[in-house]
């Protein structure tokens, strides 16, 4: 497997618990980005739990070694077109999974994820490791 990947949040999390399927497919991958949102949503897993400042370290850690790609005007219009499409068919995915899915699509990304619902996102690749 190679090629360029952007992470949900489930894998990040599985990377933190050394999955061995996780670690092995990112060993074969090209070029692996982080979208910030799935920091954010990291950060409030974080703030939630009893470790919060063990926590947070860790994911100020991972943040420091990764690619993060940021939105801007360009994801907004990726934003937009997929929330749309998502409402025409009837099939709502979660606000920040949108968001995850503009980023993926504006960067020309697969998105590595073990939520199905993704699937609903007309042009998406999605992968699940």
């Amino acid at each position: 497997m190679n090629g360029r990947f952007l992470l949900d949040t489930n894998i990040v999390i599985a990377i933190f618990a050394n999955d061995p399927a996780v670690c092995q497919a990112l060993t074969k991958a090209n070029e692996v980005f982080v979208p910030s949102i799935v920091l954010g949503e990291l950060y409030y897993g974080a703030y939630k739990s009893i470790h919060a400042n063990a926590n947070m370290a860790r994911i100020d850690e991972f943040a420091e070694s990764c690619s993060v790609l940021t939105c801007d005007t360009d994801t907004s219009l990726h934003y937009g077109r997929a929330k749309n499409a998502l409402r025409l068919k009837g099939r709502p995915i979660p606000e920040n999974d949108i968001w995850i899915t503009a980023v993926a699509k504006q960067w020309a990304l697969t998105l590595v994820s073990r939520d199905n619902h993704f699937r609903e996102v007309d042009g998406l690749i999605t992968v699940a490791w």
